[in-house]
């Protein structure tokens, strides 16, 4: 018991130094993360049928979803972007579906699109993330 607190605590200290110190592509990165693990920790409630975890963790793990949904932004690609708040839907629809129906299969299924999500953000280069930060930045001080 003792044990397992202890990994918490080094958790959550270990997310708020990440947090300290990450970029906005970063911070997307470390919410897809989040949001797997939620969604792996409710298939274990699942299994076990701990009804108050798995409720807690796909609450969890749709509030999550729902922040990457709020930090799309439009102005780059809004078809990629209402693409994306439309995936983003429909993983919460399923979510909602997988913990009614007790349904690790569903789960699985939202798990693969967030993992395909999350492969194509991680591969956004170092040079890329950097000209997106610059036009934002110049767009924010009305130099773009």
């Amino acid at each position: 018991m003792y044990v397992n607190k202890g990994i918490q605590a080094y958790k959550k200290d270990s997310l708020k130094s990440d947090l300290a110190g990450a970029d906005p592509h970063r911070i997307i990165q470390l919410l897809m993360q989040g949001a797997l693990e939620r969604l792996a920790l409710a298939k274990g409630c699942i299994e076990r049928r701990d009804l108050e975890g798995k409720a807690n963790v796909l609450t969890r793990a749709i509030e999550i979803i729902n922040a990457l949904k709020d930090s799309l932004d439009r102005s780059y690609n809004p078809e990629l972007a209402d693409n994306l708040d439309s995936l983003y839907d429909y993983m919460t629809f399923r979510i909602t579906e997988a913990s009614s129906k007790l349904d690790n299969s569903i789960i699985d299924e939202v798990m693969g699109l967030m993992l395909q999500i999350k492969g194509a953000w991680d591969q956004i280069s170092e040079l890329d993330k950097q000209e997106a930060y610059i036009e934002k930045e110049n767009e924010r001080l009305g130099n773009g």
